[in-house]
């Protein structure tokens, strides 16, 4: 018993523990143009890397996405930008 290592051990700073700033509710257009609707943030059960839960309002396919991810610009873009809490479905 004495070689066992608790489940937290892989969480070497549990100091963030604050939300970090993260997108609100709302309707959201993609880079590529596509529409998605942010329904909540949450964290990885395992990592607790910050999650975005969104819907596809195309294929209304719901997907999660790292919050690091959703907030980076991809060639000087923002990868999803706002456009109002309004939602298509």
């Amino acid at each position: 018993m004495e070689n066992l290592i608790p489940m937290t051990s892989h969480l070497q700073n549990t100091s963030d523990t604050a939300m970090p700033e993260h997108p609100r509710p709302g309707l959201y257009r993609h880079y590529k143009g596509g529409l998605y609707t942010v329904l909540c943030v949450g964290r990885h059960s395992e990592t607790e890397e910050w999650l975005v839960t969104y819907k596809s309002e195309a294929l209304g396919s719901y997907w999660v996405r790292p919050l690091a991810m959703w907030q980076e610009e991809v060639n000087g873009t923002p990868r999803f930008a706002y456009i109002g809490q309004e939602t298509l479905s």
